[in-house]
């Protein structure tokens, strides 16, 4: 695995229905992310936030709320993660609300040009303007990224898609929209929904897991969204699902990605202090980086 780390966070939450998870990235530094992955022997370099603009007032463009401020940030964000790999270091991505995937994956995708994802998520984001209930961008970045939606979110970056169907898989969903349901099933996307990590265990779900966005790839991305846990081990979540990923099932899945060396980059997102309880969420979040970058007990 790349032990060269550049850590950049994005304050966004302009993507999600509440306010306050445009401190996560200080919440996840607050933790110790920095301190944690350094005493792993890892290098680490942080690059700092990405600059948010923030409205004056409430926007709405064809069911994509603050649309124009989504685009921008996920714009320059998409700027700095490809700098980053073309030095040759790990993108570490700290949100900010999920939308901030637009712009990671777009950044990761203009050097892997055959992009394997894994996305763990109580939700699928695969929503487009046509499709959403909320007109929230956060609950869109996947479709996007896919090739489906408005076309300023899809072609940010200068080019879509960046992701095909047969290279992603979702894990930990409990809650799809009737629209994310119709577009899985249409694409043949690959879902490990909690009823299956419940029958199979995560174990084998992530042996099946890594094999299949390993296959005829040149690189995975993390994209991990907090609310993927269960809400008793991550309450510092805008959108909370009952009955997800326990917190020992999200480090064996980890971990087994650190054994498979695979990744390539990685985003932490959705951890809102406001919500939280002492900042537990962001401790997790921090936790779940070490297992993700090989940390062992022994």
């Amino acid at each position: 695995m790349n032990k060269n780390i550049s850590i950049v966070g994005v304050p966004l939450d302009l993507g999600a229905d509440r306010r306050g998870v445009d401190m996560g990235p200080s919440a996840i530094r607050y933790a110790g992310v920095v301190a944690r992955l350094e005493q792993m022997g890892l290098n680490i370099q942080d690059r700092g936030d990405i600059s948010v603009t923030r409205p004056h007032r409430f926007t709405e463009t064809e069911n994509h709320k603050y649309l124009d401020e989504v685009v921008e940030a996920n714009t320059k964000l998409a700027e700095v993660v490809s700098e980053i790999m073309q030095e040759g270091r790990f993108p570490l991505v700290l949100g900010g609300d999920h939308s901030i995937a637009l712009g990671t994956v777009a950044g990761v995708a203009r050097h892997k040009k055959n992009l394997g994802v894994i996305w763990f998520d109580a939700h699928g984001d695969l929503n487009t303007g046509e499709t959403s209930p909320s007109g929230n961008i956060h609950g869109m970045p996947l479709a996007a990224s896919l090739g489906f939606g408005h076309e300023r979110l899809v072609n940010i970056g200068g080019f879509a898609p960046k992701l095909q169907p047969e290279n992603v898989v979702i894990i930990g969903a409990r809650d799809l929209d009737r629209g994310e349901r119709e577009l899985i099933k249409r694409i043949g996307l690959k879902v490990f929904t909690m009823h299956e990590i419940d029958k199979l265990g995560m174990a084998r779900v992530m042996e099946e897991a890594i094999a299949h966005v390993s296959r005829q790839t040149d690189g995975v991305h993390l994209s991990l969204d907090l609310d993927g846990l269960d809400p008793h081990d991550a309450p510092g979540v805008g959108t909370p699902v009952i009955g997800g990923i326990s917190y020992r099932e999200g480090h064996l899945a980890l971990e087994m990605l650190a054994e498979a060396d695979v990744l390539c980059s990685a985003e932490f997102v959705e951890v809102n202090p406001i919500l939280d309880r002492e900042n537990a969420t962001a401790r997790v979040a921090v936790a779940l980086m070490s297992s993700a970058f090989g940390d062992k007990l022994l």
